[in-house]
C-alpha cells in the first residue's frame, strides 16, 4: 500500500509494495514498450523515480525537458554486497525526505509535477516494486500520467542529451549491466555484453576480497593512480591477467579469480589494481571499438556508474581519436544510477504512450532491445 500526505510525509508500507505487486500479465501481458499508446499532454514538469538498484533517487525535468539534478540516496552496507531486500526497505525508509528535498530544491509544490515515470526495469525487483508503488501513488494522487520507462535506455537518453551526440554506440558500463549497444533498425541493438557479472560488480566484489567497503570502484581507481604516481614507468611483468573478450561478448569472472590469485601470492594491491584497469577496460573498449566498425557510427557514447572512472574515459577518447571519431561522457552525475535519466525518457515518451496502472508491474528481466525507440 502507497499513499501519500502533503505537507507530511510520503508513506510505504513495504510489505504491500514488495510482496503485493500484482502479477506481470494482468491478463493482458503488455510490457513496456506494449502499453498504451495514447498520447499524453506534456507536462509541466515531469518527475523521475529511480530504484532499480542501491539508489533511490527523484529527478525532473522542465516542460522544455531540460535536466535538473536529482536528489539521491545510496544504500551503502558496512559489509558485504547489496541485499535486495535491504536496499528495497531503505528506499521506501528515504522516500519521503527525499521527494520533499527534489521539490524544495526547485521551489516546486505536488502541483506543479504534471507526469510521473519511474523504472520499469531491468533491476532488483523488491527495489523495482518500492519504486513503481510509490510512482503508482503519486501518479494517482496527483491524476499525472504514469509512464514506466527502461532503465537501460534511459542512460542512453541522458547522455546523448547531455553531450549533443546523435547517433553514436553506447559503451554501457554499471554494477549490473556490460554493453555495447548500437541504434538500428528503430530498438537499441546489444551488438555484445558480459557473459557473466557486470564491470562494476566486479570491480566492487574484488574490493571487498580486500576489505573496501561498497562501492569498491573509486578506491580501486585511487590505489590504481597511486601505482603509477611511485611507478611512472609501469609493466605488466607479473602482473598479466586473463583477456575478458570472447568474440563481441565479455567474461569478467576469471578476471577477477585472477587478480585475486596475484593479491594472494603477494603482489602489491595497488599495482594489482591498475592491472586489473588496464585489462577489463581495454577489454571493453575492444568490443566497442569493433562495433563502430561494423555499424560505421563514428560517435562513442560512456554510460553506467563505472564510466565516472576517468581511465575507461581516456581509453575511449585515445580509441575515438585514432578512429577519427569521437567519444563523449556526461557528467558523473548523470553516469550513476539517477532519478532525472528517468524523468528525461518519460518525457521524450510521453508524446507516445503512457503506462496504465493495469500494465505498470515491474519487470526485472527487461533488455535494452525490447523498447521501440519511436522518438528518434
Amino acid at each position: 500500500m502507497f499513499f501519500i500526505e502533503w505537507g507530511s510525509s510520503i508513506k510505504v508500507d513495504n510489505r504491500a509494495s514488495i510482496q503485493q505487486d500484482p502479477p506481470h500479465n494482468y491478463g493482458c501481458d503488455k510490457r513496456v514498450e506494449e502499453q498504451s499508446l495514447v498520447p499524453a499532454t506534456m507536462p509541466q514538469w515531469t518527475l523521475g523515480i529511480e530504484t532499480t538498484a542501491h539508489t533511490l533517487s527523484f529527478g525532473l525535468v522542465d516542460a522544455d525537458g531540460t535536466p535538473y539534478p536529482a536528489a539521491s540516496d545510496t544504500l551503502r552496507p558496512d559489509e558485504g554486497g547489496i541485499h535486495p531486500r535491504e536496499a528495497a526497505d531503505h528506499h521506501k525508509d528515504v522516500a519521503s525526505e527525499l521527494f520533499a528535498k527534489v521539490l524544495d530544491t526547485n521551489n516546486l509544490t505536488p502541483s506543479d509535477i504534471g507526469a510521473v515515470a519511474y523504472s520499469q526495469g531491468p533491476g532488483l525487483g523488491p527495489c523495482l516494486r518500492v519504486g513503481a508503488a510509490i510512482a503508482r501513488g503519486l501518479a494517482t494522487k496527483m491524476d499525472a500520467p504514469l509512464i514506466g520507462v527502461n532503465h537501460c535506455v534511459a542512460h542512453i537518453e541522458i547522455g546523448r542529451q547531455q553531450c549533443g551526440c546523435d547517433d553514436p554506440i553506447l559503451l554501457y558500463v554499471s554494477g549490473g549491466n556490460t554493453q555495447v549497444i548500437a541504434r538500428l533498425q528503430g530498438r537499441y541493438r546489444v551488438l555484445g555484453e558480459t557473459l557473466d557479472i557486470g564491470i562494476g560488480n566486479m570491480l566492487d566484489k574484488f574490493a571487498r576480497n580486500q576489505g573496501i567497503p561498497f562501492p569498491g570502484g573509486p578506491k580501486i581507481e585511487q590505489l590504481a593512480n597511486q601505482y603509477l604516481e611511485r611507478t611512472p614507468e609501469p609493466s605488466m611483468e607479473g602482473l598479466q591477467l586473463p583477456y575478458a573478450v570472447r568474440g563481441m561478448d565479455l567474461a569478467f569472472s576469471g578476471l577477477l579469480t585472477a587478480a585475486q590469485r596475484l593479491v594472494d601470492n603477494g603482489a602489491p594491491l595497488d599495482a594489482v589494481c591498475w592491472s586489473l584497469q588496464e585489462h577489463a577496460f581495454a577489454s571493453c573498449v575492444e568490443v566497442a571499438e569493433r562495433a563502430m566498425a561494423h555499424t560505421g557510427k563514428s560517435e562513442l557514447l560512456l554510460g553506467g556508474g563505472v564510466a565516472c572512472n576517468q581511465r575507461i574515459r581516456t581509453m575511449c577518447e585515445e580509441m575515438a581519436t585514432d578512429r577519427e571519431g569521437a567519444s563523449f561522457a556526461p557528467p558523473r552525475m548523470y553516469c550513476i544510477d539517477n532519478g532525472t535519466m528517468i524523468a528525461l525518457l518519460g518525457y521524450i515518451e510521453l508524446n507516445h504512450r503512457t503506462t496504465e496502472l493495469q500494465g505498470s508491474a515491474i519487470d526485472q528481466y527487461l533488455r535494452t532491445d525490447q523498447t521501440p525507440i519511436v522518438w528518434s
